[in-house]
Formats: structure tokens, sequence, C-alpha cells
């Protein structure tokens, strides 16, 4: 009887011991984040923000000179840096947790295809000034660049600087064309700042977690049908009253 005991209760603990190391890797990763998706709500916001007053100055209600003026410069700088940021956090996620590539180009080519519907719209609407290569052409591109970087964070965060050191200190005609507009790899650097979350078990970003409201995180989850009908939204009804 104690032998049948003895042998259960090795049998037990094995089993604990491989359900605790099985577990392990899983509780290192998680599919979403509400800290980050928190933040990517935030930065939404902020999104909405800046079109809705650049779309005010486009109906002359509201006066700035956004091209021009570093306040709105770095007003949208700051915008486009937490989501490219954001971009290299969601892609050592997507890593960790194992996103196949057929998941991962499926990705992509909606984001693409978005990008498209962005550009076509902006034609109709500013057919001299349309976007020809926006926020959302750039996660595209920084994603198929960096996603091969996603499991090598000090790669990624070397590259990523020197790239945004070369942005801002080295001034040559071809950092003017349109595509490379908005070029600055912060992606590279989100990769190592993604990594050291997650090599932290998420406890830097988990008090966000537990205070951020659920609006906020539910933006951020839904950040890219958001970018999508924001605009025509606005617009719509800045139309209507104006």
């Amino acid at each position: 009887m104690k032998e049948r005991r003895a042998k259960s209760a090795k049998r037990t603990g094995a089993h604990s011991r491989g359900s605790a190391g099985e577990s392990s890797p899983r509780a290192a990763t998680r599919k979403r984040v509400a800290g980050i998706d928190a933040i990517r709500g935030v930065a939404i916001c902020l999104m909405v923000v800046y079109h809705f007053l650049f779309d005010l100055n486009w109906f002359h209600v509201f006066r700035a000179d956004f091209n021009n003026d570093p306040f709105w410069l770095g007003f949208r700088a700051l915008v486009v840096s937490m989501f490219l940021l954001l971009v290299g956090v969601s892609l050592v996620l997507a890593a960790r947790a194992g996103m196949s590539r057929h998941r991962f180009w499926r990705r992509i080519a909606l984001v693409a295809i978005c990008a498209l519907l962005v550009s076509a719209a902006s034609y109709v609407t500013f057919p001299k000034t349309f976007i020809t290569f926006g926020i959302l052409h750039c996660i595209v591109l920084t994603s198929i660049l960096a996603w091969p970087l996603a499991r090598h964070p000090w790669i990624a965060l070397g590259l990523g600087m020197a790239v945004i050191v070369a942005g801002l200190t080295v001034q040559l005609p071809m950092f003017d064309a349109p595509w490379l507009n908005w070029v600055g790899f912060t992606t590279l650097v989100g990769i190592a700042v993604g990594d050291w979350i997650v090599a932290r078990a998420f406890k830097p970003i988990d008090p966000l977690s537990r205070i951020a409201p659920v609006w906020l995180t539910w933006l951020g989850r839904h950040s890219l049908i958001v970018y999508m009908v924001h605009q025509p939204i606005m617009v719509g009804l800045l139309r209507v009253i104006f």
C-alpha cells in the first residue's frame, strides 16, 4: 500500500513538474496585453485629436501651420513614433506566441489593402497632395523588414538606433523621397522594448494593464478599424456642420 502511494506521489510530482515546465513558456507570452493595448489606445486618441484639428484647419475653422510649426511637427512625430514602436513590441509578442508565416502575411496583406484604400480616398479628396506613403504603408514595410529580427533584440536595437541617428544627423536628398518620409525605424527599437517586457514576465506593464479603462484598451485592440473609419466620420460631420 505504501509502495503504491509512493509511486502515485512520484507520478503526481513528475506530472506537476512537467505541467509547470510546459506552462511557463505560455505564461511568458500573452496573445493580448491590456497595458500595450492601452498605450496603443492613447496613440489612437492623439491621432484622432491631430486629424480633427487638421480637418478644422482645412475647413478654415481653426488656424495652424501643420507643415512648419515645430509644435505640430513634434506632435505628429510623437504619434507616429508611438505606433511604430508598438509595431516592434507586437512583432515580439507574435514571434513568441508562434505566429505562423501564413497568418503573418495575411495580416500584412490586410494592412496593405487598408493603406491602398487610404491612398485612393486621399487622392479623391486631395488630388495634389494625396497620401503616397503614410503610416499604414510604413507599418507594412517596417513589419516585413523587422520580422526576421523579432528574436534578435540587441541587433534590432543597434540597427534601430543607428537609423534614427542617421535620420537626425545625415542630410541627403534621398531622405526627402515621399516613401522615406515615415522611416524612423522605431519599430526596431520596439523589438528591444518588447523583448525587455517579455523577459520580465510583463511586470513593467502589469500596473497599466490593471488600471487601464476598458474603452481605452478596446481602442488599442481595434486600432486598424478606428484608423480607417475616424476620418470619413469626422470629415462627413464637418461637411454637414460647416
